[in-house]
């Protein structure tokens, strides 16, 4: 078994382990964001963590009303002109804790004053060291370079804070059964290996909306990395505002579904793509959960995935040409 399928079948009981051990410190990190009262929430981060960004975009924005800034981390460093920060509370998201755009967010924002969070699987990292309060991931070591239990904790981390700042006891019962959750998702790997072979070819789309755009786009970034399929991720809407004019028939697409408030929107999508004659390759949730937690087991589905077009098409997972596991940019 290569690293990567080791380390996607450890998520069980990493989720377990997280939502053991880091309720305490997402209750700390609430109390703190109850003291300072902010405006909104500012959060950096690149690659896999910029999608756990942008899932806390409409985590935090739909449980507990807040607004959500995503950074661009190179107005503090190559441009040297940060924005005020004042009134928000900043979140840094790195599993390794050592991009060195996503610390220059935390100083700088430290600096001005702000309330700073760290996310990130080592509690000794510059990111750490760098915020005020730090959610340690508890995911031990990943050595594959493509993220899999490191990504699904990042979403879980920021399910427990949301849970944290207001509390449901729904929500909070079905986020103890996240771990559940993603043995389901381990347990339909035949399943997903019926998918794999129209993402034989050089190119697909992936496509999600909602909670789920981020997992559109961290299975698009998988496809990507893993087997050099050339993935790109559109929500439906943005999809339907121009991008739409690619479909063809053949064209592989991967629908991300979660249900909910968006099931019709992914439906009418459906048919319409399935008229043109394309591929449309269904991931869908079976897990119950409510659909603002279904981007973790929908995550473990596309990785999976992902490993078996990297196996299809001969390449590596764990050694992806290029790129290594700790990527410092600026």
């Amino acid at each position: 078994m290569n690293r990567f399928r080791a380390e996607i079948a450890e998520q069980p009981q990493v989720a377990a382990r997280l939502l053991d051990l880091g309720m305490g410190r997402a209750a700390e990190m609430a109390g703190r964001i109850r003291q300072t009262a902010p405006r909104g929430f500012v959060i950096a981060a690149r690659g896999s963590s910029d999608h756990a960004a942008l899932y806390a975009k409409y985590l935090f924005g739909a449980r507990n009303r807040a607004l959500v800034a995503l950074a661009a981390p190179s107005l503090f460093t190559h441009y040297a002109r940060p924005p005020r920060l004042d009134g928000q509370c900043v979140i840094g998201i790195s599993q390794s804790g050592e991009s060195p755009d996503v610390i220059a967010v935390i100083e700088e924002a430290r600096r001005q004053g702000s309330l700073t969070l760290a996310i990130t699987n080592e509690a000794g990292s510059k990111l750490a060291s760098a915020a005020e309060l730090v959610l340690p991931l508890e995911a031990g070591s990943e050595v594959s370079v493509p993220a899999s239990k490191t990504y699904t904790a990042s979403l879980l981390a920021m399910a427990l804070i949301s849970q944290a700042l207001d509390p449901d006891p729904a929500f909070g019962a079905a986020l103890k059964r996240a771990p559940e959750a993603i043995s389901g998702a381990l347990d339909r790997e035949s399943e997903v290996e019926s998918l794999v072979p129209p993402l034989i070819g050089p190119r697909a789309v992936v496509l999600g909306r909602g909670f789920n755009f981020s997992t559109a786009e961290e299975i698009a970034l998988k496809l990507s990395e893993t087997s050099y399929v050339l993935a790109r991720a559109w929500s439906v809407a943005d999809f339907e505002h121009g991008p739409i004019a690619i479909v063809e028939a053949g064209l592989p697409i991967v629908l991300v579904d979660g249900g909910g408030l968006v099931a019709a929107d992914l439906d009418s999508i459906r048919a319409r793509l399935e008229a043109k004659g394309c591929h449309v390759l269904h991931l869908f949730d079976l897990s119950g959960l409510p659909e603002e937690l279904t981007p973790v087991p929908l995550a473990v589905l596309g990785q999976l995935l992902a490993l078996d077009v990297a196996v299809a098409r001969g390449v590596d997972p764990d050694q992806p040409r290029t790129i290594q596991k700790v990527t410092r940019t600026w």
